[in-house]
């Protein structure tokens, strides 16, 4: 596959532009017309809120669809559905985006609305207590009425972080954002929205020097302003197995959940790589060795999943980040057992690495996924903005498939070898049925 060249401007006010021509894939179906991505990653997610504030950056992404400078509220809705494109905007641990994929005649359009939001949103009283209100329901859908909700990406960081950036609920506590003011709002958006902070990437079939026209026309009278430095959100390596637990009302078996550090992303993204394959090796599709042992062979668990990042992507945070292994399990199986089980499977591994048959099949597997995934202009124009701001290279995207395709059985080993258990958190889910009979969670 042949990637588009990528070009980049930087303005006077600090803005951070990516272009990707590909007049050859902006289309959103074959024979369908030529389409255009447009996204802008900010440097600011989870992990930047202010302590008493948690759930801030998520609710700051909902007031930045809550109109702005120049229009009214629900406009950039109307105006990106009016023509034919979609929208919206995600937070992560290390940054939130807004996106939206339209007709390439319509570039202009995405571009103005964007621009304007980052000139200034229209943060209100009003504005404010309704998200407020809807970030909360959000948090009743997804997490607090749901069988396992928030696992393991809420429920696991504080049993292994111990920072505050680290350790808290991104999703928001309901007193911490039911204390948010227009004052917090501003502030945040004077901290972490300045243009200096983010990218902006336009993807898809377009000019370059058309598209680098609007892109000054409209985001070069955005005002400049200060850049916080970006602090360290590192901290030492757990010193013991670290454990806790956690009762689910919801969920109608009990689950398991282990995390693991994982190599820095950005400095040893080749060790964070080998990490990726080892993932797949113990649980990417039946062949692997956890669905084959723990699901098929010896039915402990109903499914098992091993993942590198903790959102469930990889490469989807900076440094620190968590290698996940899930499991939920039959309630006839003691908890040990699994740990046991995954234990003795890692152990393997690192004494004795993959073979190459599974070193073939998950490498051709992952990257024909990823292939897969760029092949949609959403996804293609997020992920070279979000590599561009966290690693700096937005070319990354089309080196990883090769660099994967490298990744050896020693490499693979290494990383089982360093997922140790005197150095982990394990977080056990406790059902309805099991919190009733034996008095709650501990």
């Amino acid at each position: 596959m042949v990637e588009p060249q990528l070009h980049r401007v930087t303005l006077p006010n600090g803005l951070r532009v990516v272009l990707a021509p590909d007049s050859g894939r902006g289309s959103s179906s074959p024979g369908g017309p030529p389409v255009v991505g447009v996204s802008v990653h900010y440097d600011v997610g989870f992990r930047s809120e202010p302590q008493g504030r948690t759930g801030f950056a998520h609710l700051f992404e909902h007031l930045m669809f809550q109109g702005s400078e120049s229009l009214e509220k629900l406009a950039h809705f109307r105006h990106v559905q009016g023509s034919g494109g979609i929208f919206n905007g995600s937070t992560h641990q290390d940054y939130t985006d807004y996106f939206q994929v339209l007709p390439s005649n319509a570039l202009e359009r995405a571009l103005f609305l964007e621009a304007d939001r980052m000139r200034a949103p229209k943060i209100t009283e009003e504005n404010l207590r309704n998200q407020v209100d809807v970030v909360k329901e959000e948090i009743r859908l997804n997490v607090l009425n749901r069988p396992y909700g928030g696992f393991p990406w809420i429920l696991l960081p504080p049993v292994l972080y111990s920072t505050f950036a680290n350790a808290h609920n991104g999703y928001g506590d309901f007193t911490d954002l039911e204390q948010a003011t227009v004052e917090d709002c501003a502030a945040f958006f004077d901290t972490y929205y300045a243009p200096g902070n983010a990218v902006l990437t336009i993807a898809g079939d377009i000019d370059v020097d058309q598209a680098t026209d609007l892109v000054h026309k409209h985001f070069g009278d955005v005002p400049a302003r200060p850049v916080a430095q970006r602090p360290s959100f590192s901290e030492p390596y757990p010193a013991q197995e670290l454990r806790d637990r956690h009762a689910d009302p919801h969920a109608p078996l009990p689950a398991i959940a282990l995390g693991y550090r994982l190599p820095d992303p950005v400095a040893e993204l080749d060790s964070y790589l080998a990490n990726v394959v080892l993932a797949a090796v113990l649980s990417d599709g039946d062949a692997s060795r956890l669905q084959q042992r723990m699901v098929h062979r010896e039915s402990m668990v109903v499914d098992v999943h091993a993942g590198a990042g903790l959102m469930g992507a990889p490469l989807d945070a900076r440094d620190p980040d968590t290698f996940t292994l899930t499991a939920i399990r039959t309630p006839e199986v003691d908890s040990a057992r699994v740990v046991g089980a995954i234990d003795e499977e890692l152990e393997r591994i690192a004494a004795d690495g993959p073979t190459a048959e599974e070193l073939a099949r998950v490498t051709a597997r992952w990257s024909a996924g990823l292939y897969r995934e760029h092949d949609r202009l959403m996804s293609r124009t997020l992920d070279l903005g979000s590599a561009e701001l966290v690693h700096g290279r937005a070319e990354l995207i089309s080196e990883l498939p090769s660099r994967v395709g490298e990744i050896t059985a020693q490499d693979v080993a290494a990383a089982a070898k360093a997922l140790r258990p005197d150095a982990r958190a394990v977080l056990e889910i406790e059902p309805a049925s099991e919190e009733s009979s034996d008095g709650g969670a501990a």
